[in-house]
């Protein structure tokens, strides 16, 4: 015989609350106490309860779900934000779908058409380029988002990134500060307008102290590229003092690269990172590395998506998050120059 499905009266007779009470826990409907909430959580756990989402796209024509795309999921930025954003909304009775474009804009267009089928209540998306045409496509489907990180510059839409111009010129002032002037920037894909940023951003500070332009090697976006490229240029190219890398993919590939050419951080070379792990402080040599907020990034991000599925028709908000530099023991003044 089949059993009968666990039911919203069966989870609360067992937390001894309300149905209306799992109600409002479950889907996220209306504020509920902390510790109650748990308890409700705990009883719906216990008794294997399943909520029935079908029944509530009828209802509301919207699925509690909020679909998420990113150029690349192998990328760890990208899966910490998404982290992030889940840790964020689950609470509030929302299930999280993600998807990749792969960095290809016809495969963005294809993902999100696949991912509005679904009639998500909101949407996130980090564009694969600056030009976002898959845009069309979220507008017409009347569906709330926001871009994060690589910002579109488009005043229509709700934005959350990080001061990237601010972000390259703490690590040029950094190596600056430190005694360097001869620095490459391994810079990734600069057809991307928050790598262009940071490059400007660290232009700039050498510009206003009198000092030549950094180099600035474009690596590719993946950590094969970056090594590649940038063992190539050492071979070709005086080696400079610092590295200034601009992703975390152009930071592994960095250390791959001087790894390859036997080239000492920092004896020999100094070398600032992008995005801050774990791995960067546990190294022999700790990395020094400029820290997206990555909570505060999810937490933004959320804010302004739940506002938009609760009904806010205010203007749309361009939240600019600040990052910091975490300095650590890969930087030195420079060596002297005997050839490397």
């Amino acid at each position: 015989m089949t059993e009968k499905p666990i039911s919203i009266r069966d989870v609360a007779e067992r937390a001894g609350v309300s149905p209306g009470t799992v109600s409002n826990v479950l889907n996220g409907s209306r504020p509920v106490n902390a510790a109650l909430a748990q308890r409700v959580r705990e009883a719906a756990e216990a008794l294997g309860y399943q909520a029935d989402r079908a029944a509530a796209l009828l209802r509301t024509g919207k699925a509690r779900i909020i679909a998420v795309l990113v150029p690349d999921l192998d990328n760890p930025f990208f899966t910490a934000v998404v982290s992030e954003l889940e840790a964020n909304l689950r609470d509030q009775g929302y299930e999280l779908i993600v998807a990749s474009s792969r960095g290809e804009t016809e495969v963005e267009q294809s993902r999100l058409a696949a991912m509005l089928a679904w009639r998500p209540a909101g949407l996130v998306v980090i564009p694969s380029s600056d030009e976002f045409p898959a845009r069309a496509l979220i507008e017409k489907a009347n569906v709330p988002y926001v871009i994060a990180d690589r910002i579109t510059h488009d005043p229509a839409a709700d934005t959350v990134s990080v001061d990237n111009e601010d972000a390259g010129a703490i690590g040029m002032r950094h190596l600056v500060e430190n005694g360097h002037r001869d620095i490459l920037i391994a810079a990734s894909i600069l057809r991307l307008a928050n790598i262009r940023e940071r490059c400007a951003g660290a232009g700039a500070v050498a510009e206003s102290l009198g000092l030549p332009p950094p180099t600035i090697v474009e690596t590719g976006g993946d950590f094969g590229l970056a090594s590649s490229r940038l063992a190539e240029w050492l071979g070709k190219n005086p080696a400079p003092t610092a590295i200034l890398a601009l992703t975390n993919f152009t930071t592994l590939g960095a250390l791959s690269a001087l790894a390859e050419r036997g080239i000492t951080i920092p004896g020999s070379i100094s070398l600032v990172g992008f995005d801050d792990y774990a791995w960067m402080r546990a190294r022999a040599t700790p990395l020094t590395a400029i820290r997206q907020p990555i909570e505060e990034i999810g937490q933004a991000i959320w804010s302004r998506l739940k506002a938009r599925i609760d009904g806010d028709t205010s203007p749309p908000a361009h939240i600019q998050l600040k990052c910091t530099l975490q300095a650590r023991a890969s930087i030195a003044p420079p060596a002297p120059r005997k050839g490397i």
